[in-house]
């Protein structure tokens, strides 16, 4: 099971490029970091600058780009991109930015790599949950909800760069994409500014610029039933990581958990796995593939990690037991007290 007393120091070697530490600069310079509830998440910066100025007009320019991103796909502004497409692709194609095409498009390619199992017209049957409220649709209207999800019936055409959906009652959601897809763009504002040095996070997607000046950054994955303690520690340079767990919002009735990480097959939340941490070198893979894995369990979501080039996993399963990929070399396989 998962101990308490300490984490597991996953690998022996620093994950990432490990360019930074070699290049490590001795100019002057500080730590500066701020953070913000944007995204309905915890939004937060950390680099190194020059002086305060610098480091100010690189933060506000993350943040600007934290509530653009939102402000294009949020599903509760009824102004966003988003929400325009939930709202008319139904009965007609909805032309849509440059941005939100490419999106879209990658969604459908881990779509198809995955076997179905992240799909983003999952929101067919997740915008019937309450998790605040604590409600779950009824037997009939998840099977009804469940008719209009489906990849396949997403219909993008290049031509004319629009959306169409092709069920009834189809509606989609970025929640899969946008955090991973905003750390990156906001990253490679950061290094378009001349930053060396950089941790940019949105919840559990997060992605680090460099090291940490002369040693690498630390990221521990959190204990998904204890919230102040971490089952495992990654040492990162130039590398996105993601998180996707159990415990972000849900609620319990009659001993099943009803999670947000729902499965586009089944329209349920899977028990098989707590959390699962993906490392890979963008965010948008990282959290595309942390709720695939999550959705796919331990063996089939690791078949597939295994499977792809650069990309590695951290698994917390329902027992308590921590599974690693081969690619972080030095772990336990579980933690200990």
């Amino acid at each position: 099971m998962i101990g308490t007393a300490r984490a597991t120091r996953i690998g022996q070697r620093v994950y990432g490029s490990g360019r930074a530490r070699a290049a490590a600069s001795h100019a002057a310079g500080e730590w500066f970091s701020r953070e913000e509830a944007i995204m309905g998440t915890a939004i937060k910066v950390e680099l190194w600058a020059a002086d305060r100025a610098a480091a100010n007009a690189a933060i506000d320019a993350v943040m600007a780009e934290m509530h653009r991103i939102d402000h294009a796909m949020s599903p509760f502004k009824p102004e966003s991109e988003l929400s325009r497409i939930n709202r008319d692709a139904g009965t007609r194609a909805v032309p849509v930015s440059e941005e939100m095409f490419s999106l879209l498009s990658r969604s459908i390619e881990f779509s198809d790599l995955s076997g179905g199992a992240f799909d983003i017209t999952y929101a067919s049957v997740g915008h019937l949950y309450d998790y605040r409220e604590g409600v779950q649709p009824s037997e009939d209207d998840l099977a009804l909800a469940r008719q209009a999800v489906g990849y396949r019936h997403l219909y993008l055409d290049p031509a004319d760069r629009s959306v169409r959906f092709r069920r009834e009652g189809m509606r989609i959601d970025l929640g899969g994409f946008a955090k991973g897809h905003v750390v990156d763009t906001s990253t490679a504002i950061l290094k378009r500014m001349g930053v060396r040095h950089a941790f940019v996070s949105a919840g559990g997607d997060s992605r680090v610029i460099g090291d940490r000046r002369g040693r690498p950054w630390t990221i521990g994955i959190r204990h998904p039933r204890r919230e102040s303690e971490v089952v495992a520690v990654l040492p990162l340079e130039d590398v996105a990581i993601s998180t996707s767990g159990d415990y972000e919002r849900f609620f319990e009735k009659a001993g099943v958990r009803h999670h947000h990480l729902i499965d586009p097959r089944t329209g349920r939340s899977p028990s098989a796995v707590h959390s699962v941490t993906i490392l890979a070198e963008d965010g948008l893979t990282c959290e595309a593939l942390s709720k695939t894995v999550f959705v796919l369990g331990v063996e089939q979501g690791m078949q597939l990690v295994e499977s792809l080039p650069g990309v590695d996993a951290v698994v917390v399963d329902a027992a308590g037991h921590l599974h690693y990929s081969t690619g972080l070399q030095g772990a336990s396989p579980q933690v200990r007290q």
